[in-house]
């Protein structure tokens, strides 16, 4: 990557920080970015710090799209900017009143200086509390100014009617001849003296105003509206709005909670909300106190919330407009078992499903739901572009539905692994395939038992998929002609990116079952001869060498990087 001029200069110039108040003093606010920039990349939380408390512009965006190459900022930079964030409350140079975050998180586990989602939920709403203790403490030092100030003016006033009292017992003793000159000086002093009293309670009322106006503002239960509602009256508090991702559990809960509840000069707006062990009360209880504007996602994951949890909180989404994505991770919707008042649950369920206008990403894993898919999908009122459905137990009626349902011909990503598939399934994944042939871009069948046999049946039909760029089959019983044949089709799809293609049953150690399942492949020893992968590897070079797809076309069995159900990439 070839860095500009402003990039060169802007690195030379946030190295030396002894250096930092020569240029703010002077700095035009165009350089601002790339100066902040340069901060990051090099890891200089001072200048990162003092650059945002400057900062000039009402947007600060640090998260978003990295660039290929771009490691994320440093867990100390990230610091000093929310340190920063809350000192340029009192800047008045300072013009930011939205900090956007989202993206910022590092959930690879790569690297070690990086900052997780979960860190950063943890600090980013311990920066709130900590703007809004500063708040208070500069509210306390008003009112206690205002107190003093209204001290001050009552005892002026008092010595103002004791003055008052000492002229007039003066006048009476006045001798006759210097009436007419005390007169003058009494009229003088009258004046004077009303002058000062209608000063001094215009003063105190408007003293008794300014602490008025503080208690309302530190007393969350006077703005409540009329209409009876709750909740606190941000909007006469709030200075900068804050943007982002938020990972939390059970042990950030209560902090995310007392960031979210009372009003403050920062609020926290959610993006893509991800929560993990948590029961469905608590959940619930964070979904009524986030911004209903601004959520894109909801991701829960091991949490036992059963069918009943699920149906409590499908309604509290209903609000959030914008809500296009939702996903649900081993939640125990276990319907294997029946249960008394499952039906009605799940009935509650389908209609919070049927309220989510703008659904478009729908994943259910491990929730084991046979035979229910219909009476999932058919309650969606718009075709969804991303179905995952591992671990869902699918039987052939559940595959027979998706194929004819209004959501084959939209799908953009299908996630079918560890569903057992049979040849009663092959008729229904020929007509899916078919129906999403013009749009499929990611397809998932790891862990489906398909043998030669079965994938020799489904090649014709994956072939027609034009758009096809990820096709993932690890985990799969083929043998290495299997294999070859499996690479021959992929090679044929122009589109095509990526094949996650499973190791062949010649590969591993004497022992396996005829047709071993997902989880026996997965345990089970490769053979330690490296010839005999070897000779797996050429003849897969051999067929990209043949169609010319050597340069554009990933041949891979590296699960941990290139499957994301395994890696737990988002």
């Amino acid at each position: 990557m070839v860095l500009s001029l402003v990039s060169l200069c802007a690195r030379e110039v946030v190295s030396d920080h002894s250096s930092s108040p020569s240029w703010l003093s002077c700095l035009p606010r165009e350089l601002y970015r790339p100066l902040l920039e340069a901060a990051f990349a090099h890891c200089r939380p001072l200048a990162v710090g003092e650059l945002v408390q400057r900062w000039p512009e009402r947007t600060l965006s640090v998260g978003g799209q990295r660039k290929h190459g771009q490691i994320p900022p440093n867990r100390l930079c990230i610091q000093a900017l929310l340190l920063a964030a809350v000192r340029g409350l009192t800047d008045k140079r300072c013009a930011l009143q939205v900090l956007d975050l989202c993206g910022l998180q590092c959930d690879e586990g790569r690297l070690e200086d990086s900052m997780g989602g979960w860190s950063l939920t943890v600090a980013l709403c311990s920066t709130l509390l900590q703007a809004r203790a500063a708040a208070s403490r500069g509210h306390r030092r008003d009112g206690e100014r205002e107190r003093k100030r209204g001290l001050h003016t009552e005892r002026e006033r008092d010595g103002m009617v004791k003055r008052d009292r000492g002229l007039e017992s003066r006048k009476r003793g006045m001798e006759g001849e210097e009436g007419e000159k005390v007169d003058c000086r009494d009229n003088r002093g009258e004046e004077s003296i009303i002058q000062t009293r209608v000063f001094s309670e215009e003063e105190t009322v408007r003293s008794v105003r300014r602490r008025m106006e503080l208690q309302r503002r530190n007393d969350p239960q006077q703005n409540v509206s009329s209409s009876g509602s709750s909740s606190p009256d941000w909007d006469q508090t709030v200075v900068v709005r804050v943007r982002a991702d938020l990972f939390i559990n059970a042990r950030s809960w209560e902090r995310v909670r007392g960031a979210l509840s009372l009003p403050g000069p920062m609020r926290l707006y959610c993006r893509y909300l991800r929560v993990e062990e948590l029961p469905a009360p608590s959940v619930a209880s964070l979904l009524e106190l986030l911004p209903k504007d601004g959520l894109l996602g909801l991701d829960i994951r091991y949490s036992s919330l059963g069918v009943s949890g699920l149906a409590l909180l499908l309604p509290l989404l209903e609000p959030f407009p914008l809500l296009h994505s939702l996903r649900l991770h081993y939640c125990n919707l276990d319907l294997q078992r029946t249960q008394p008042g499952q039906q009605g649950a799940l009935q509650d369920m389908c209609r919070g499903l049927s309220a989510l206008k703008r659904l478009r990403r729908l994943s259910l894993t491990a929730l084991r739901l046979p035979g229910h898919l219909r009476l999932l999908l058919s309650s969606l009122s718009q075709p969804l572009e991303v179905l995952e459905l591992p671990y869902l137990s699918l039987t052939p009626a559940d595959l027979s539905y998706l194929s004819c349902s209004p959501h084959a011909s939209s799908l953009r990503e299908l996630d079918l692994s560890e569903n057992r598939l049979d040849d009663s399934s092959v008729p229904s994944l020929r007509r899916l395939f078919s129906q999403a042939e013009s749009c499929l871009a990611q397809l998932s069948l790891c862990g489906c038992g398909l043998s030669d046999v079965l994938l020799g049946a489904l090649l014709p039909s994956l072939s027609c998929c034009r758009t096809l760029r990820t096709l993932r089959l690890a985990l799969n019983p083929l043998t290495r002609n299997g294999l070859v044949s499996l690479a021959w089709m992929a090679a044929g799809i122009p589109s095509l990116r990526l094949l996650l293609y499973p190791y062949p049953l010649e590969d591993y150690e004497p022992g396996l079952p005829p047709l071993p399942s997902s989880a026996q492949l997965l345990d089970w020893p490769l053979l330690e001869k490296s010839e005999v992968r070897e000779l797996t590897l050429t003849q897969l070079e051999e067929v990209l060498t043949a169609k010319g797809r050597q340069h554009d076309l990933l041949l891979t069995s590296d699960l941990l990087k290139y499957s994301t159900d395994l890696a737990g990439e988002d």
